[in-house]
């Protein structure tokens, strides 16, 4: 069989009348509680799509994932031989249940509002929607769609199953929100979300305070230390969000615990922080404390190479032929784009349609880019060319900012 093609016109046109029914499955999928961790409502989610995408002749399966949970895969093209294009997103917002009783999803002014509407389950409808038309226009192309379930609390379960479709893949799209200026994303930090537990020894504070040993004290100058080790220029940040601990006002507290959040710009910086963490950790300066360090959760940053930077240029000229302007940018924000693109896998992320107020209660996706996005999207795998070692040396640096 020769080369996949599309018909793009066809294609298109048939997304640009394709809005109504976006923003039907889109108000089903946000009417849905699915924070991480909640499988029935994650369950239900994927059964909105995995309806959806089959009634568009698109294969689907559930991957296990040993929760609760199955991840959700969908394949065009499986007949042919070659690198298949891969769309990711993750089916789990951070919303309690509870949250779509008390605000569903909405128009309004020319957007639409709802728990988790832009973050990121509009994206998930676009992705949805560009597998239908490649099934329909797309002769032969083999494209792969992930739909994850736990992105929101760094993607433990979710992880492996990104790094085995991404090396399978020739390149990689993330549907997260476009930001609120319409630019998608080319650069992340990666993250470590880290528990730090302190044990002291109690005791009365008024008849036998030094029989004791504060784990709050220590815990104190814990925090000191760690945040020492922000960097701005080398984009290193520490930030002790969460804190802990003690029994009562008039005892010494036996116990404390901190909550940590570590971001950094390069694979290359990871060892060394671990390290210097867990020197601080392990010192002590209340005698008779001891205090342990645990990963929670680890994002890897998304750094861009030759491959991401032809794969944005193609992006960005297909957003040119719609009339779009679109340009790339950094953020210290964390996403599953880090562990394709840490693969060595050319990955643009922040594709999805174009929204703003993520995790609040104001969170919106620009109603008219549910096409727009999906359009630029169906161009750009049309048209881009999976990068030969020979091209990556002479790969175009001029079309992105020289802050990369």
């Amino acid at each position: 069989m020769g080369a996949p093609v599309l018909a793009e016109t066809q294609m298109l046109d048939w997304l640009a009348a394709s809005q109504p029914g976006m923003e039907r499955l889109l108000s089903r999928l946000v009417d849905i509680d699915s924070p991480s961790g909640h499988d029935e409502g994650l369950n239900l989610v994927a059964d909105e799509l995995a309806a959806f995408l089959e009634q568009n002749g698109v294969d689907v399966r559930r991957i296990p994932s040993g929760s609760g949970t199955p991840l959700l895969q969908a394949m065009t093209g499986t007949r042919v031989a070659g690198m298949p294009v891969l769309l990711m997103g993750h089916m789990d917002t951070v919303f309690p249940r509870g949250t779509v009783a008390r605000r569903s999803y909405h128009p309004k002014s020319g957007r639409l509002y709802g728990p988790g509407v832009a973050d990121m389950k509009a994206g998930l409808v676009m992705n949805a929607f560009v597998l239908a038309g490649f099934a329909r226009f797309g002769e032969g192309w083999p494209i792969e769609g992930l739909f994850t379930v736990d992105e929101e609390v760094a993607s433990s379960i979710s992880r492996p199953f990104i790094q085995d479709a991404a090396r399978r893949a020739a390149i990689v799209l993330n549907a997260e929100p476009g930001r609120a200026n319409g630019n998608v994303v080319i650069e992340r930090k990666g993250g470590l979300f880290l528990r730090i537990g302190v044990a002291g020894k109690p005791a009365h504070s008024g008849v036998d305070f030094e029989g004791g040993a504060s784990a709050v004290s220590e815990l104190a100058h814990k925090i000191v230390a760690l945040e020492k080790l922000t960097d701005i220029a080398q984009g290193i940040t520490v930030n002790v969000g969460l804190i802990s601990g003690g029994q009562s006002v008039n005892t010494v507290a036996p116990n404390a615990e901190g909550g940590l959040d570590v971001r950094y710009a390069r694979n290359a910086q990871r060892d060394c922080l671990i390290a210097q963490l867990q020197g601080i950790v392990d010192s002590t300066t209340t005698p008779g404390t001891s205090s342990t360090l645990e990963v929670m959760g680890e994002f890897q940053p998304m750094v861009p190479d030759a491959g991401a930077r032809r794969l944005f240029a193609t992006y960005r000229d297909a957003a040119a032929s719609l009339g779009i302007k679109v340009d790339a940018e950094a953020t210290g924000g964390c996403s599953d784009a880090g562990f394709t693109a840490s693969l060595g896998i050319p990955t643009l992320c922040g594709v999805g349609p174009v929204g703003g107020g993520a995790h609040t209660e104001d969170e919106y996706v620009e109603r008219d880019s549910l096409v727009t996005r999906a359009q630029a999207l169906a161009l750009t795998i049309s048209r881009h060319r999976p990068t030969q070692p020979e091209e990556v040396a002479a790969a175009d640096q001029s079309s992105l900012p020289d802050q990369w």
